[in-house]
Parts: structure tokens; sequence; C-alpha cells
């Protein structure tokens, strides 16, 4: 057994911001913008709104900020908790491909709810521990060699946010292995609400998020917890696991930085659409339309059809809609793009879309990598009796594959537009300003306010 937790504690220990690569440091902005704008964008959906009642009767007004609320106010780990869903509800996050993580829907939510608790945090600290925080719950989700079974995004991500926690407090190395133990007590979260399209994928989140605070906070009192939360008989990766192998992993720590290996997604639908609406998106600039095809079958590794290989229907709910590329590459084929509206209730009863929906299929290909999402291919059957076919070696927005600056910025600001439900183009001019220079902020708490909506 080799002694992870003591090896991401260390990491966690000795990183700091002015040796972190100038890389992983721009990859941390970029994201960090990204998820405060998803975050924003999920306060206007009616799950947030049901978060947002629940979290109420759970306390009474505190000291954390809920974003794209105004003037709301939770305890640090309630307004964690709703945070949480709302990056994640629209299934606009960015994610680790390779580790099947979203590895920042957890972790920031968690980290800047609590960093409005207490003492100031500076932007920099801020940096450093997300960016630990990401090495692990990435990493986690890397060592696993086996298919996907639990929610990665919760299990392995209250892992991350809580080391991360751990690194704004300044623990000592001992209170932050007891604040891991008790992480692996709260660890949960299954592939249940996927397979069913329910919307309890948000809610693993953002009971990741507060569990987190939870368990540093039990840490910090004092008491004692699982040593061997990771490797132990039964320990995070025995139980939630079939195969795995840490040593690489825990090798690169401080050499590989996760948060550069992060992904966009340009879309709000699982990531395992992404391929295939950008196909589709191909295909329409070339010419094809909607009226033109039979039949679409997109050929794609193992995870793609398993994640949103499901049919399109009548009365489906968004979150089933997300998670089906038959409904997601019907809506790419037909209007160019995929936006949040989409999934509405009018936008998920449209007669042509679901029609085309009934056309488009996923198959599987002959990948065998239990974590690959590409290659991937859409074979369109038109009716003229020829084939149109798309091939895509990396999905859009990975690392392969980048937005742009500017890409960046506009999804960020159509996620403000879209979460305050008006054009908010200062508020989001401050937010980009303030993520660009972080490392220069002295109280990370004026971050909450902003995504909040509070311009002061």
């Amino acid at each position: 057994m080799t002694d992870a937790v003591e090896a991401f504690v260390a990491h966690a220990v000795r990183t700091e911001w002015e040796n972190i690569p100038e890389a992983a440091r721009n990859a941390l902005k970029i994201f960090l913008l990204d998820s405060l704008g998803v975050g924003i964008a999920g306060a206007a959906t009616p799950l947030a709104a049901s978060a947002r009642a629940a979290a109420r009767r759970w306390s009474g007004e505190g000291a954390a900020h809920v974003w794209g609320a105004g003037a709301l106010k939770l305890l640090p780990a309630q307004a964690a908790f709703v945070n949480g869903v709302q990056i994640h509800c629209q299934e606009f996050d960015c994610v680790h491909e390779p580790a099947v993580v979203h590895p920042m829907a957890t972790i920031l939510a968690a980290l800047l709810a609590d960093c409005e608790r207490g003492e100031m945090v500076s932007g920099a600290r801020l940096g450093e521990a997300l960016i630990v925080a990401v090495d692990m719950a990435a990493g986690l989700g890397v060592a696993a060699t086996s298919p996907l079974k639990f929610f990665r995004p919760a299990t392995a991500g209250i892992f991350g946010a809580t080391l991360g926690i751990s690194k704004c407090r300044a623990f000592s190395v001992d209170t932050t292995r007891r604040a891991l133990g008790y992480a692996l007590s709260f660890a949960s979260g299954t592939m249940q609400a996927h397979t069913e399209g329910k919307p309890a994928l948000p809610v693993q989140i953002g009971h990741a998020a507060r569990n987190a605070i939870i368990a540093c906070d039990l840490a910090e009192a004092g008491l004692d917890s699982a040593e061997h939360c990771l490797e132990g008989p039964y320990g995070y990766l025995k139980l939630f696991e079939e195969s795995y192998d840490l040593e690489p992993v825990v090798n690169a720590l401080g050499k590989s930085w996760r948060i550069s290996e992060v992904s966009h997604k340009p879309f709000p639908t699982g990531r395992a659409a992404q391929g295939g609406i950008r196909m589709m998106q191909m295909a329409r600039a070339k010419g094809i339309r909607a009226s033109t095809v039979q039949r679409a079958v997109l050929s794609a590794p193992p995870l793609i059809a398993r994640l949103v290989g499901r049919r399109a229907f009548a009365g489906m709910s968004a979150s089933h809609a997300r998670l089906c590329f038959a409904y997601s590459g019907a809506v790419a084929l037909l209007d160019e793009d995929v936006l949040p509206a989409d999934f509405t209730v009018s936008a998920l009863q449209r007669p042509e879309t679901l029609l085309l929906a009934e056309r488009i299929s996923v198959t599987t290909n002959d990948v065998t990598l239990p974590s690959a999402f590409t290659p991937q291919s859409l074979e369109l059957f038109l009716s003229n009796g020829a084939t149109h076919i798309e091939t895509l070696a990396a999905l859009p927005g990975s690392p392969a594959d980048p937005l742009t600056r500017d890409e960046n910025e506009s999804k960020f600001r159509r996620c403000v537009d879209f979460g305050f439900g008006t054009p908010s183009s200062p508020l989001a001019d401050r937010l980009i300003r303030t993520t660009n220079a972080l490392e220069s902020l002295p109280d990370v708490r004026h971050l909450n306010r902003l995504a909040s909506g509070i311009l002061d």
C-alpha cells in the first residue's frame, strides 16, 4: 500500500502560486471564469429554485452568497450545496475527460462558500487550493482503470474539495488527513440518476460540496477519522472502483497539473453528446439539412453510447434531454447551435425536433478504453440515396481543440445574461477582469458578491 493520502497532502502543502507553471495558472483562470458563468446561468433553472428552497429549510441566513440570487445568503455549507447544483444542473460545466470528472463543480462551490465564513483568503491562496484540489479529484478518476460505476464528479470531487478547503484554512498535515477521512465517510453518488435521466446528478454534486465543508469542520474540531481513506481495505478506491493504478498519479504530482487537462463544454449537454453535436454542425455548414436526412448514426467509444445513447420522447424531462444525443443532435442540425433555452418545457415539445430525433441513433465503434470519448464518426443517410460522413478526433473545447479566449468570454457573457434574465455587461466585465487578475485579489469574497449580482 502506498500512502497516497500523504502524497496528496504534501503536494497541497508545498504548492504555492509562484511555483505553479504559467500554463496551469492560466487554465485555472479560464475554468474559474467558466464555472462562475455556468453557476450563474444555473440560477435561472427550476431545479436551482428547488435547491434554494430546500437549503433555506436547513438553515437560516448566513454569510455566504448564492450566485445569481442577489442579496440571498446562506450558511456556507448550504450555499455550497446550492452553488454546486447550479454549476452542474445544465451540464454546461467543464470536465476532465480521462478522469470522467467535472472537477470545478464540487470544488469551486465548496471553496468559495467556505471562504466567506471567516478569515480573509487571497486570490493567490484560492488559486493554489483550486489547483491542488483538481489534481486530487481528477487524479482519482485517472487512476481508475475500469468503467465508470459511481458518479465520480461527486465521489472523487468531495476529496478534491476537502483538500482545497484544508489548503485555504491552512490546516496542518494531521488535520488535513482527518478531513479527508471524513470525506470518505461522506462520499456518495451513483450513476443510477444518470441512467434514469433524473436531476439527482447536480444534487449529488451539491451534496458533495456541502459535505466537504462539514468534513473540514469536524477535522478542525479535533474529531479523528479513517487514516487510509483511499487505499485501505474499505477505502475509496476499493469501494468505488473495480480496478485502479494510483502510482502513476502520485508520481505525477507537481509535474503534471490536471487543470491544464480540463475541457470546456461549448454546449449545455452531457460531454458525451458534444462530439456528435459538433459533427452535426459540420454537416450543416456543408449544406446538409434536416429535411434531407432519413437516418443518422453516431459511432463512438462505448462510453458515449452508455452515457447519451438513450432515445428522445415527448414529455421527457430536461435532465433526460441533456443526456440524449438524439435530441441535442437534432437541435444542432435544425438550428445550428444548442443553447440553454433548448431545454425549456416548450422547446422539448417541438414536433420537428422530436421527429428528427427518432431518426438518430448511437452505436459503438471498436475502441475498448473505458474512459475514451473519441474517435467518433457521424454517418448521415440522405433521401437522395447518398451518404455523408463526418469524423472527429478530439471533442470541441478539449485541450486538443480548445476554445479561444473570445469564445470562452462569449460563453461566459451568455451565461451571465441567461442567469440574471437581462443583459449584464457591466457585471460580466467586472468578473472577467477580476478572474484575470486573480493573484492580485486581496479577498475572494469579492468574487462571490459579484457572482451573486452585487456591484460594489
